[in-house]
């Protein structure tokens, strides 16, 4: 995480809402050579210490599973470039304003048999979040497909024990100066769901 304290001062109520709502994630694992990744939708429960999620079983990651391994979990939220020129404020330089949050812990493999219910706990969650419309539900599947999908994938269980945040949004400059880099970011960033980042900046505290 970002080593300034000024983009590390959110609770951990807060950066658990932020990846409770993302729902997905970047899972690392560590591996000789290069750390393995996967991108993988995940649930987080109600006390922030549990994220469920599943991988495919020819997952690299999966074989290192025999016993439970040290894993993150890393949450990417809005991000945007900005330029110096934002700020109207002599002597800045280019950075990168965005909101990430890790989770840290210890990743298992759970028994197959709780697939299905992990299954449709993840389709319920974003379902409901497509209302009105009617939700899919695995039951409209043929038993057979459903039984040859399952076996493809495995459940998983990230018992996290650290939950880490940045929250990059200029806390460090003039409240002035941070407005108006809000403001042209809005009209002209180059990112992911910069209006949303813009809208985090002006509301700093």
């Amino acid at each position: 995480m970002h080593p300034n304290p000024a983009f590390r001062g959110e609770s951990t109520a807060r950066n658990l809402e932020f990846a409770r709502a993302r729902g997905f994630g970047v899972l690392a694992v560590a591996a000789k050579g290069a750390p393995l990744i996967s991108h993988v939708p995940f649930l987080l429960n109600p006390d922030g210490d549990v994220a469920e999620l599943h991988l495919v079983r020819s997952n690299p990651i999966v074989r290192l599973l025999a016993e439970p391994v040290a894993a993150r979990l890393a949450v990417s939220g809005p991000d945007s470039y900005v330029s110096p020129d934002w700020y109207g404020v002599e002597e800045q330089v280019p950075t990168w304003n965005y909101v990430a949050v890790h989770l840290v812990g210890r990743l298992e493999l759970r028994p197959q048999e709780e697939m299905r219910g992990l299954l449709d706990r993840l389709s319920a969650e974003f379902e409901a979040r497509l209302a009105p419309k009617l939700p899919w539900v695995a039951d409209k599947m043929q038993p057979e497909g459903l039984v040859r999908m399952m076996r493809m994938i495995v459940p998983c269980r990230l018992h996290v024990e650290d939950v880490q945040g940045t929250w990059k949004l200029g806390q460090n400059k003039p409240d002035a100066a941070r407005m108006d880099a809000a403001e042209a970011m809005e009209d002209a960033g180059v990112g992911s769901e910069v209006a949303a980042l813009a809208a985090l900046m002006r509301a700093v505290s």
